[in-house]
């Protein structure tokens, strides 16, 4: 399928998240022009977090372009962020193609027609993206950004049955739980809060978990309410455990007792997710095998193909608790630096 006519910016950037909207930014109060893309909504990963999820962080240190984040609470919940980033987005007039997918890059190296606008520096890469409508779309761009966070692949248990139409990796809330099985994988942040809002929606939840206890990094306001739902048996806990199977009302789990098959008409796999690097590989970005983080220079954020940069929690390979938000959301301005020097 032919390609819409080449648009021209300054710097294209993959990903409307945090990092990727803040580095948006940076290029646009540095004076470049700007593309921004996401597969899905702006800050599609925050969409994708339970309904009534509370960050771990403060409003101030999960802000973006110099605009407070202001909340009434100790922490902001996620309809807050939402509505905070749609507004920065707002505020700054950010271009964002939302539900536009980048399906490749390729380095060029040419001038837009006589007449078109330009961007001040050369293009030396053109994005093919394609709409949901199915259009295929030709950006070029001077430098392009890579900000794909953390909800890349979901990290698969790779079992019979995890692709039946119950199992869902990720979770949004629990009114659908009401009395029916549920088993939640995993014992980290995620699906800690995912037992307890089923259980509060008055499910009979099971956590099937492969380490002997939950994750150390279970939120200090959270473990003591988990452990103790544990411990009355009003969530069930299979530790040291592993899924062997999915079947349509049943998950058979192998651990301490033997195999065990488990009850469940829904089953939630929150098990992470694997950094999206597709578009770094096939540029040439190598990728370290054993951390999963796509080489660059931490003092600018560039890899050693010219042009090409890492902005937020892609920078952080397979430890994606290493770089979010609040620690992400500075990459934009370093690379614009970069980029101007």
């Amino acid at each position: 399928m032919s390609a819409s006519v080449t648009t021209f910016v300054d710097v294209a950037i993959v990903g409307a998240g945090p990092c990727g909207l803040a580095a948006a930014i940076a290029a646009i109060r540095g004076g470049l022009s700007v593309a921004v893309f996401d597969r899905g909504c702006i800050v599609h990963g925050i969409a994708s977090y339970p309904t009534y999820m509370t960050f771990f962080s403060t409003a101030e240190r999960i802000a973006i372009g110099g605009v407070p984040f202001l909340v009434a609470t100790d922490k902001p919940t996620r309809r807050d962020a939402l509505a905070y980033y749609r507004g920065v987005a707002s505020m700054y007039d950010v271009p964002v193609r939302q539900y536009e997918t980048v399906e490749s890059m390729r380095p060029v190296r040419f001038d837009p027609p006589a007449g078109e606008l330009a961007p001040a520096r050369g293009a030396q890469w053109l994005l093919r993206s394609v709409k949901r409508s199915g259009e295929v779309m030709e950006t070029a761009a001077h430098a392009v950004i890579i900000a794909t966070g953390y909800f890349g692949r979901p990290n698969l248990l790779q079992v019979p049955g995890e692709s039946l139409p119950h199992v869902r990796h990720g979770y949004v809330e629990g009114h659908s739980a009401w009395r029916e099985p549920v088993v939640i994988v995993g014992g980290g942040n995620s699906a800690v809060d995912a037992a307890l809002d089923m259980y509060r929606a008055g499910a009979h939840v099971t956590m099937v978990h492969v380490g002997a206890t939950l994750d150390n990094g279970v939120k200090p306001w959270v473990r003591p309410e988990i452990e103790a739902r544990i411990h009355e048996g009003s969530i069930q806990a299979h530790y040291e455990s592993r899924v062997l199977a999915i079947e349509p009302d049943v998950v058979v789990i192998a651990g301490p007792e033997g195999e065990v098959r488990v009850p469940a008409t829904q089953v939630y796999t929150m098990t992470g997710y694997l950094p999206e690097t597709g578009l770094l590989e096939a540029v040439g970005v190598p990728i370290e095998p054993d951390s999963g983080i796509p080489q660059h220079n931490p003092l600018t954020m560039a890899t050693p193909v010219t042009g090409v940069y890492l902005a937020g929690v892609i920078a952080s390979g397979l430890s994606a608790n290493r770089i979010f938000i609040e620690n992400g959301r500075d990459h934009g301005d370093t690379i614009v630096r970069h980029i101007l020097s």
